[in-house]
């Protein structure tokens, strides 16, 4: 599976296709064990191997941990989502019978089948491109969409740590905020654009708003909730994978980054207004769901991860239409729950 949060999410379709075309085979995700909570609960596997990806090709005994579990597993097909060399050798290495993967980083001799990438990679959503690794199974592309499993006692939790900051689901529009990005700051609108439309939230009495944020981000997060009121929590870098999922999905709405809590967001179907800038809406942005909101200015999507000028992508977007934006999704999933 993929290494990052957010392919990790658009990669889930995979897994129900394989489900759904051999139903009595044992299917196992591997991934690393930064993200392999993500996918926990998902009935479309049987079993999760978690590896520590090793910190360099000298450390035998790394490899050796990953290597092993494979040759035990006697595994007749191993579908690679990766592409790096490594990941094709740890299944070739791990006695793996059959190695689907793309043709990239000189692995090709590693693969039993190395597949071309798809003539419109640039110009198609990453589910779709991850769904021609199926092609040579004899799987077409269906229309399952990334997916993300919770439990009864896990939302339940969530509701729990939510009572310790006297908000309550139902009776709170709850808003959730993600103003970083693991990639880069290239993808992040402007903090205090953040902060701004926070201070509009909670103009109304019933709202409240939650900044969540990994700890690379937390800082930025801190500098946003500093001088806001209590109606605003800062829960940046105090949540597990499994309590932001569910966190989120008690969401009225979310407002982020192009961002692994973004993909979360989609596939759990919480209402989502989306910011991209620096990276392409149509390759990753949330599947068929949300609003994007993209100027599309002459230099993007360029894929930097720090802006080299003056980052008019996101400069471009101010503050009340977001704010409008988020009022509106919220006015719509009023209606459609009738909540």
């Amino acid at each position: 599976m993929p290494n990052w949060l957010g392919d990790l999410v658009m990669a889930t379709p995979v897994l129900k296709d394989l489900r759904v075309a051999f139903p009595d085979a044992t299917i196992t995700a591997m991934c690393q064990s930064k993200v392999c909570a993500l996918i926990k609960h998902d009935p479309n596997i049987d079993e999760i191997f978690c590896f520590q990806k090793p910190s360099g090709w000298i450390h035998r005994r790394q490899h050796l941990d990953i290597i092993e579990p494979l040759r035990k597993g006697g595994y007749d097909l191993g579908v690679l989502l990766t592409n790096s060399f490594s990941s094709a050798w740890w299944l070739w290495r791990g006695n793996v019978k059959n190695r689907i993967g793309f043709k990239d980083h000189m692995r090709n001799y590693l693969l039993n089948k190395a597949v071309d990438y798809p003539e419109n990679k640039q110009t198609q959503h990453l589910v779709y491109t991850y769904k021609a690794l199926l092609e040579p199974l004899g799987i077409k592309k269906t229309d399952s969409t990334p997916h993300l499993y919770l439990t009864d006692s896990e939302i339940e939790a969530a509701k729990e740590l939510l009572g310790k900051y006297n908000i309550e689901p139902g009776k709170h529009k709850i808003i959730g905020i993600n103003p970083g990005a693991a990639y880069g700051s290239a993808k992040c609108w402007l903090p205090e654009r953040f902060e701004a439309v926070a201070r509009k939230l909670i103009d109304n009495p019933d709202h409240r708003v939650i900044f969540f944020g990994d700890p690379s981000g937390a800082k930025v997060v801190d500098s946003i909730c500093q001088q806001l009121p209590e109606q605003v929590v800062n829960l940046a870098a105090k949540t597990s994978i499994r309590e932001l999922m569910a966190l989120i999905k008690l969401c009225s709405a979310f407002l982020t980054n192009d961002s692994g809590p973004m993909h979360i967001a989609a596939a759990l179907k919480t209402p989502l207004v989306a910011i991209f800038g620096s990276t392409s809406d149509v390759k990753t942005g949330p599947f068929e769901h949300g609003k994007v909101i993209h100027k599309r200015v002459e230099c993007s999507p360029c894929y930097k991860r720090v802006c080299p000028i003056d980052h008019r992508c996101m400069t471009r977007i101010e503050q009340d239409e977001v704010y409008k934006e988020l009022m509106n999704t919220l006015e719509k999933s009023e209606q459609a729950t009738g909540v």
